[in-house]
């Protein structure tokens, strides 16, 4: 006991080594899984804080408020060229059932709260845990700090904070659990095979995204491949997406759709299995690729940007043709969406594309920057962005006597969300590559949490105690009526298809490990659609949502 003693107290002392040794325990303990699912690095890094906080150990307030900053400005960024596109592609369909379930969400948090007789804050720290949306807690928390909220007689602006956070505490597992449950289990209540709904989407696209890619080549010997015009062959066989060059002798040719193949050409072809299965194999023997068939020879990831390619389909942009290279991976958000030649590309979408070096040079000037060469960050965008969000928070307007604020959250979500839309548009300003922002967003959010439950350690106990059965219902109920009738409304209303309704419905509650476990039923990456359809639109909403019900 005495030397457990004398390792804690050195660990009091050493601030840095807890914080890194909190972040790769919550790392490594989120990564085991329980019945085949990882309860992941944010709930395990809050758990472990709320032992160590039980402890007696605390977080630098400004560590805490830099974790703060980086995350809600990187949110922001993220969902700067999100917000207005899918408004722009998708109508109003995913921006309505974002804001239902954000709604249903604030509604039903609010009157838990009223009749659970919760401490102040702990509303909010009800909504942001069981949407799992450390962004609604981060302003809620933030919009005290600004003095922004009256506070009843007794209380502290510190006594606030820590009740919103244990709130949020033990109810983020339950937000995060109930998610999963509800996306996964309520399909086979109701007898849906997400397998199959996806299978006959899929079918519909004329495209299975998880056919492997190909090169193959064949001699034209077979008379009714030569009495067919190119664009006839084409509009029969050709899939939209694959590479397709003509070798007659010793030329490379490119053909009119009026013109005609000849017996003894060759076709060589790079693209999904698929297409070698819809009868180009009927046009004679297969022969082997030439060594000078620059088929796949490079890979790129090319960012979508340009004017003339944001709201433009795949078959429209016709990659193969115009310049070789066939488009392997789409990924929205981070995530990887169905490659199909009617996907309607949105700013800030990432292809990887494969084929010659002459055609991936060309990429810039028709989609947008190639990642490879965005490898570092404009710290000086970076930087004056989050000073001046931080800046813009600080301001009061009264209006009617009563002062209005957005709050640090709401200037760094501002400043975020501009920055990031700029950046679509001129990429050679504010570039923050992917894999810099998820980390600045990541270590952001996680230094963030690990303050939430080292500051709250000391409370969840009583708190649980005093309110926890009852505080775990109404979690309960937060979770499950948004997305209960979110779903009906999606359904119905919106006439939004299943697969895709339920990994809208996840992202709507910002839940990452619910788009997982759908995505896994559904052998599918048609969930992913609806989750960045409506993810970046709910970090926003449940990032004003957090500032507006902590004053009620």
């Amino acid at each position: 006991m005495a030397a457990a003693g004398g390792v804690l107290e050195f660990l009091r002392g050493q601030p840095v080594i807890v914080l890194f040794l909190l972040l790769g325990c919550g790392y490594l303990l989120g990564r085991i899984k329980v019945y085949g699912i990882a309860p992941g690095p944010v709930i395990a890094t809050l758990l472990i804080g709320l032992v160590l906080g039980y402890f007696g150990f605390r977080m630098s307030p400004g560590a805490q408020a830099v974790g703060f900053a980086l995350f809600i400005f990187s949110v922001g960024y993220q969902a700067g060229p999100r917000f207005v596109e899918v408004v722009k592609v998708h109508g109003l369909r995913y921006f309505s059932l974002a804001l239902f379930v954000v709604g249903l969400g604030f509604i039903t948090s609010w009157i838990a709260g009223r009749l659970l007789h919760l401490p102040v804050g702990g509303t909010a720290g009800l909504l942001a845990g069981a949407l799992t949306s450390a962004a609604t807690l981060a302003a809620a928390q933030e919009a005290l700090r600004a003095g922004v909220v009256a506070l009843p007689a007794g209380w502290t602006v510190q006594a606030a904070i820590t009740s919103i956070g244990t709130c949020y505490a033990i109810t983020y597992v339950v937000g995060t659990v109930g998610a999963i449950a509800l996306v996964t289990v309520f399909p086979k209540l109701i007898g849906l095979d997400l397998a199959e709904e996806a299978r006959l989407l899929e079918a519909q696209s004329d495209q299975d995204p998880r056919e492997p890619l190909q090169a193959r080549a064949y001699r034209v010997e077979n008379a009714e491949f030569t009495r067919a015009t190119i664009g006839e062959l084409s509009e029969r066989l050709w899939d939209g997406l694959a590479m397709v060059r003509v070798r007659r002798g010793l030329e490379w040719l490119t053909l009119a759709a009026q013109e005609h193949l000849r017996i003894g050409d060759e076709i060589y072809a790079y693209g999904y299995a698929r297409f070698f299965r819809q009868g180009i194999d009927r046009a004679g023997p297969e022969i082997r690729i030439l060594g000078e068939m620059e088929l796949s020879a490079s890979l790129g990831h090319v960012v979508i940007a340009r004017k003339g390619a944001v709201g433009r389909t795949l078959r429209e942009l016709d990659l193969a043709r115009s310049c070789g290279l066939v488009v392997c991976d789409v990924k929205r958000d981070g995530y990887t969406i169905p490659v199909t030649r009617d996907l309607v590309l949105q700013r800030g979408d990432v292809l990887t594309v494969v084929g010659p070096a002459w055609g991936l040079k060309s990429l810039p000037d028709i989609l947008g920057p190639v990642e490879v060469a965005a490898i570092e960050t404009d710290m000086t965008t970076f930087a004056f962005g989050i000073a001046v969000g931080a800046a813009l928070g600080l301001l009061t307007i009264t209006i009617g006597g009563i002062p209005l604020t957005l709050g640090m959250a709401g200037g760094l979500l501002l400043t975020g969300i501009g920055v990031g839309w700029l950046n679509a548009a001129r990429p050679t300003i504010g570039r923050f590559p992917d894999a810099a922002r998820w980390v600045l967003m990541e270590f952001g959010l996680l230094i963030f949490i690990a303050g939430i439950g080292l500051a709250s350690g000391g409370q969840v106990v009583p708190m649980l105690r005093t309110a926890g059965p009852a505080l775990i219902a109404a979690a309960v109920m937060v979770v499950v009526v948004p997305i209960g009738l979110g779903y009906i409304f999606g359904r119905r209303v919106l006439k939004i298809t299943p697969v895709v309704l339920l990994g809208a419905l996840a992202g709507a509650v910002t839940s990452g490990p619910a788009l997982s476990l759908v995505t896994r039923e559904a052998r599918s990456s048609l969930p992913a659609l609806g989750y960045t359809g409506t993810y970046a639109l709910a970090c926003i909403l449940l990032t004003l949502a957090g500032t507006l019900i902590v004053g009620l």
